[in-house]
């Protein structure tokens, strides 16, 4: 399609889909042919905003016009894979929203379709866009840290609370992606623990452990019931340590000139390991908004016909190890009820 605007249609105007639309509505080469959400008010709100887009709640509208080429879905996750599969078979590209599914099984599945019809299959893993993300991978791959030891992250807060999913559901995909997209490997094993405090079944606080095949091991931490709202990733390496503070307003990075070494002829234990304190340095971190690159990303990613960053099968290691978490979360609830019983 290179020298051609891509016709996009969006899916989904809610929450944090009127953030999608409007991006796609800016983004460079792209045009916004269709609007659709399932509720008229929602809808009606929207028109006005995007007037040279056709307004409608049926999804099949967007499908049945062949001059749309993709379709962006920002719907509730347990509508994705329903939703993606049509727009794939039905021959459009798709930008749709983190989790891409709620199963491996459904994520293989949209992975294998969209490689048989040759559509981009792009997932919303906003963090693999964001600057301070990517100074942290220029910072690995420069060799800067040296040997990456480990790295953990947190995302805590008190609400929002939801019902139909527990809370790594619901916020770890964020962190579970950049963790694969830093580290450049699938981990060998996963573990993880939590524990439903205000429902039945709904784990709150998550801890989960990942160990990856080259040494490295890293660790999420989510909650939606904290005192803190908190956002930050930790890389530790064995010349340098980085900490990413997304609730920092500008000085986000932090490289500490810290480390520990072992001494290779230690006359005593206690002279076996040494340690360094160095200087902090703070990048300066500058640029579009991360939605914003992400968006203008799918769009080039067909003009150009190249794999985008954040693809199907991105988007399906991610869900493998979602799965694999809440299989050990679930593995000890049951296990906790047979005891209480």
């Amino acid at each position: 399609m290179s020298g051609q605007d891509v016709r996009i249609g969006m899916v989904g105007l809610g929450g944090w889909g009127k953030n999608v639309v409007r991006n796609f509505a800016s983004a460079n080469h792209c045009r916004l042919t269709h609007i659709c959400d399932a509720f008229q008010e929602t809808l009606d709100a929207h028109r006005s905003l995007f007037p040279g887009a056709l307004a409608t709640t049926q999804f099949d509208h967007l499908l049945d016009d062949a001059s749309v080429d993709a379709v962006a879905i920002a719907t509730p996750a347990p509508m994705h894979y329903g939703m993606v599969k049509q727009a794939l078979l039905a021959g459009k590209h798709v930008y749709v929203e983190k989790p891409m599914t709620l199963t491996a099984a459904h994520a293989e599945d949209l992975v294998s379709i969209s490689e048989r019809m040759n559509r981009k299959l792009m997932v919303g893993h906003l963090l693999e866009y964001h600057p301070a993300i990517n100074v942290m991978k220029d910072a690995m791959q420069s060799g800067m840290l040296g040997d990456v030891y480990y790295m953990y992250c947190q995302r805590l807060n008190l609400g929002v609370v939801r019902r139909d999913e527990n809370a790594f559901w619901s916020l770890a995909p964020h962190d579970v992606s950049v963790i694969l997209y830093l580290l450049d490997q699938e981990p060998c094993e996963v573990t993880a623990n939590g524990q439903c405090f205000l429902q039945p079944g709904v784990e709150d606080v998550v801890f989960a452990n990942l160990r990856f095949p080259q040494g490295q091991i890293a660790n999420i931490h989510v909650s939606w019931l904290d005192p803190h709202k908190q956002r930050s990733m930790v890389l530790v390496g064995s010349e340098k340590m980085l900490v990413f503070d997304d609730m920092q307003p500008s000085e986000k990075i932090r490289i500490y000139d810290k480390g520990a070494r072992t001494a290779e002829a230690a006359v005593e234990a206690m002279q076996a390991i040494s340690v360094r304190h160095g200087d902090i340095v703070i990048p300066h971190i500058s640029g579009p908004e991360p939605l914003k690159v992400e968006t203008q990303h799918f769009v080039d990613s067909i003009r150009n016909d190249t794999t985008p960053r954040s693809d199907g099968r991105d988007g399906l290691r991610v869900v493998r190890i979602l799965e694999q978490v809440e299989q050990q979360l679930k593995s000890r609830l049951d296990q906790a009820w047979s005891k209480a019983a």
